[in-house]
């Protein structure tokens, strides 16, 4: 069975920081291309951040960049969402995603093959 299950999330003050991860199972996770996506109260699914399977390409949504950083560990099946100075408007459900195409996840994402379950994260002003 292959599943998406995120971790990490909660409620932190503004300027805070918080790590989401995301294990992946039943798939050959080496293979895959990985992103973050948000979705607020209200607002339509966004892509924050996605990584190839080799860590050589990785794509940032402008309003997080400088402050997100996604890594992957692929022995331990994991990728990773590093999130600092976080904001009032990052406050959202955060989705892990799988495909084996990295221009899957930043442009199509209706097609992506694997979601997660979400994590929500809340950010007090």
């Amino acid at each position: 069975q292959v599943q998406l299950v995120e971790s990490g999330g909660g409620l932190v003050q503004a300027g805070g920081s918080l790590r989401l991860s995301c294990a992946a199972s039943g798939l050959t996770f080496s293979r895959y291309a990985m992103g973050w996506f948000r979705q607020a109260p209200g607002k339509e699914r966004e892509i924050v951040a996605a990584i190839s399977w080799s860590t050589d390409n990785t794509y940032y949504a402008d309003s997080v960049k400088g402050r997100f950083t996604i890594s992957r560990v692929n022995a331990k099946n994991t990728v990773y969402l590093q999130m600092n100075s976080l904001k009032p408007e990052d406050t959202a459900v955060y989705y892990c995603a799988a495909d084996k195409s990295i221009v899957t996840i930043r442009v199509r994402d209706r097609n992506v093959e694997v979601w997660g379950q979400g994590t929500l994260v809340t950010v007090s002003s």
